[in-house]
């Protein structure tokens, strides 16, 4: 089987504009969320905003692209390379701005004001990174809610795997801090009031966040040729599907076992060889219950275990990008990040509440999205 290496990472979250940033800042315990009031016709709430205004997904995708890129020391063109980008909310924020318009002053309306509306279908955003980079290869614009980050870096790696190309640009951007979403998640009570607490007894629900994610990914020998530095490999993954409910996770988490165990599988690995896991953690009452119930039915009792949703907020379908960007900073730096936000825990975890110092070689990254979509990846030094 082809090896798949990470050789580069952009990352830009409400922590820091760079990933060096947004690492020191998580392993410090700080968080980016603050209360915000983006939108007058709404009330203020704690967002995890990158800017002091809600961002651009368009801008989002060049920074990370260009940073993953430079990251990796390749060469701005990179014409034989897959790109993989995913978004669950994509260009919502614009089709709103256009509903607006349309609404508010349909009389007088010129046609030109929407010359670009195609550019922004739920898939252009990962041929505007294509563009960007010049690459030729395919194009995958993956959309499976909060699993849609680890879904989209799965996808690539199975394409170096199987031979389809030796190098992919693969990852999730969200920008989804608008109106329609906030007002969603409010109706669905699932925001929080004060902040993020994961796995906290009296966690409120989540936070909104603003990020993106991007890696380089080539076959090991590729990287070897190159002499690229490598932060870790992607060893396997697991998806699945609950099909039980819209927005609710089937309580006892039969299909998140099964993501899981695929993923160990794949990747010749037991539960005990699991060194960390980075949770899904969104601080929703459903969430947290039914993932410890996860946790604590497959792995052994000591296996650190935190979620980084207390300090970037939750970034939607980038969350589970951002979550392996963390998670291989981890297995570089050998250190635990913490789960910030955390003060009394719910459940008997091994949490992280301060980053420490610790033997890392493998490591588990879960995400579990609405539609019961659960998603699993496994990582190595």
């Amino acid at each position: 089987m082809v090896k798949v290496c990470v050789t580069g990472i952009g990352l830009i979250s409400a922590l820091g504009g760079n990933l060096e940033d947004s690492w020191q800042n998580l392993i410090a315990g700080k968080s980016g969320i603050r209360l915000h009031q983006p939108f007058p016709e709404l009330t203020p709430l704690p967002l995890g905003l990158i800017g002091q205004q809600p961002s651009e997904l368009t801008m989002l995708t060049q920074m990370v692209v260009a940073s993953a890129l430079q990251d990796s020391g390749l060469v701005s063109h990179a014409a034989d390379c897959a790109v993989v980008i995913g978004s669950s909310r994509s260009y919502q924020a614009s089709w709103e701005i256009m509903a607006r318009q349309m609404y508010e002053d349909v009389a007088n309306l010129p046609v030109s004001s929407f010359g670009n509306w195609l550019d922004t279908l739920p898939h252009m955003n990962a041929i505007a990174a294509a563009r960007q980079i010049g690459a030729s290869g395919m194009v995958l614009a993956p959309m499976a809610a909060c699993a849609t980050g680890i879904w989209s870096i799965s996808q690539a790696a199975l394409l170096i795997q199987t031979g389809q190309c030796q190098q992919a640009i693969a990852g999730a951007v969200e920008a989804p801090i608008t109106p329609l979403t906030l007002a969603g998640f409010q109706q669905m009570g699932a925001l929080a009031k004060t902040g993020a607490y994961p796995f906290d007894l009296y966690r409120e629900g989540l936070v909104l966040g603003e990020g993106a994610a991007v890696f380089v990914l080539e076959s090991a020998e590729l990287a070897k040729q190159r002499q690229a530095k490598v932060y870790g490999e992607i060893l396997g993954f697991g998806l699945t599907n609950d099909a039980y409910h819209a927005n609710s996770p089937e309580p006892e988490g039969k299909s998140a076992i099964a993501a899981i165990k695929q993923c160990l599988e794949r990747s010749c690995l037991s539960p005990g060889d699991i060194d960390y896991i980075h949770a899904h953690g969104t601080a929703t009452q459903l969430n947290d219950q039914m993932e410890s119930i996860v946790i604590q039915r497959l792995f052994p009792q000591g296996v650190a275990v935190s979620s980084t949703k207390g300090s970037t907020g939750h970034t939607l379908g980038a969350s589970g990008a951002l979550g392996v960007a963390f998670s291989l900073m981890a297995l570089k730096h050998q250190i635990l990040p913490p789960c910030v936000g955390l003060q009394q825990p719910e459940f008997d975890l091994n949490i992280v509440t301060a980053a420490r110092l610790s033997k890392i070689r493998q490591v588990l990254c879960c995400s579990f999205g609405f539609g019961g979509q659960n998603a699993a990846i496994a990582l190595a030094r």
